[in-house]
């Protein structure tokens, strides 16, 4: 998508009336993010060709979110300012996706880095088109969050809400922004070696659609189509029901399928499916989950995003050919206890059956994850966070075997 068609939407607020502009501004509203984050990766298997990713750095998030003009059509504009700035690194230890890499891996992470990304937006009845810099989170395409900066997509996407409980998707992405680079740049294919996906292409364009219906306050299902043109495309169906039990006890269950094939620049040919049952009762989360890969390759989805697989974890997503894989997860909300804010979370996955290619053995690996965060509710320090997570993922035949550690501490301050 072009500036000048955001340039355009913007100008367009220019020669509003006065009350038109006035709407505008009164629904309006930003905020600022601070992240400081620590990530500690040490590497455990033999000739391992890096000891260690060990980075520190400060992020900024500028958050703008305009209302809109009055009228049959309203016109809003948003604006996402990032900067990340290096606390502490060095060539040895980069490549955390904190901080951008040197490809040569000679000078090190840069000092900083930074992106301004302007979205122009129309609403129409209960309709919205947004042109310019996405953060799209739907099941074809989930844009990363989990390091200092998020990633960012350029494009177009519609939603829709016109009838009650159907909700539309649609649209059209043309470059992407890592989590770690302040560079647009044409979107790839994950692949790997047990993933055993080779894509010979870049790709300047990603087409999304999907359907979303609310049968019951309890039920939904939907379906999404993407395709990464040249390497993919892409059929996922999934569907999310909560059973209430009893008085704070409810059993959810959450169903996914998807189904790729390649698109002439790629050998994708992959199905899979994952379930997750998560019994709730009072404070407490018990989860049980089981993925299935099927097919000549692994999982596809773009390089640098999240996937939507159940089995899509802090740092493995098990997603690799003909891999299975089953996962335990607790969960604990100490508001029952009457600490509201406190969090914890743990889980165990392990993964085999990997094929990786003739003569050689079938690939497994395990990972296991703890998460503890505390947001404070009230008073002078009210949405500050803390966050600890932590990683062990072992592998045989194939991959890394690590230890992690993150610690994040964040202060969201809303200006209006």
């Amino acid at each position: 998508m072009s500036r000048t068609a955001i340039l355009a939407a913007l100008g367009s607020t220019l020669v509003l009336s006065p009350q038109a502009f006035a709407e505008f501004l009164a629904d309006s509203k930003a905020s600022v993010e601070l992240r400081n984050f620590y990530f500690n990766r040490d590497f455990r298997q033999d000739n391992a060709a890096q000891s260690k990713q060990d980075e520190w750095a400060q992020g900024f998030l500028l958050r703008y979110e305009s209302g809109y003009t009055e009228g049959t059509i309203g016109v809003g504009v948003d604006a996402l300012g990032l900067l990340g700035v290096k606390l502490d690194s060095s060539p040895d230890r980069a490549g955390s996706g904190l901080l951008p890499r040197d490809k040569d891996k000679v000078n090190g992470a840069p000092d900083d880095y930074s992106e301004l990304g302007l979205t122009a937006k129309l609403r129409a009845s209960k309709s919205t088109l947004k042109i310019g810099t996405l953060l799209p989170k739907l099941p074809t395409v989930l844009a990363n969050d989990s390091r200092l900066l998020p990633q960012t997509f350029e494009g177009a996407h519609l939603n829709s809400a016109e009838f009650a409980g159907l909700t539309f998707d649609g649209g059209r992405l043309r470059q992407v922004s890592q989590r770690d680079s302040s560079n647009r740049e044409d979107m790839t294919v994950t692949s790997g070696s047990a993933r055993g996906i080779v894509a010979t292409d870049t790709s300047d364009q990603f087409d999304f659609a999907g359907l979303s219906y609310k049968w019951t306050p309890q039920l939904t299902t939907g379906y999404s189509y993407a395709k990464l043109d040249g390497l993919y495309d892409q059929h996922i169906v999934n569907l999310v029901h909560v059973l209430p039990v009893a008085a704070g006890q409810s059993l959810k269950t959450d169903l996914r399928y998807a189904r790729s094939d390649d698109d002439g620049h790629s050998n994708v040919d992959n199905r899979a499916f994952g379930a997750m049952l998560t019994y709730t009762l009072g404070g407490h989360g018990f989860g049980a989950g089981y993925q299935k890969m099927s097919g000549d390759t692994g999982f596809a989805y773009i390089g640098g995003t999240d996937a939507f697989l159940v089995n899509f974890v802090q740092i493995g997503d098990f997603a690799n050919r003909d891999e299975k894989s089953w996962q335990a997860r607790y969960d604990y909300d100490f508001g029952a206890l009457g600490v509201p804010g406190l969090t914890f979370m743990t889980r165990y996955l392990s993964g085999d059956s990997i094929e990786l290619g003739a003569g050689k053995p079938e690939g497994k690996e395990w990972e296991r994850d703890t998460d503890i965060g505390y947001v404070v509710q009230s008073g002078p320090l009210k949405n500050v966070g803390v966050k600890w997570r932590n990683a062990t993922v072992r592998s045989s035949h194939f991959g890394n075997d690590l230890d992690e550690n993150r610690l994040i501490l964040s202060y969201v301050l809303p200006l209006w």
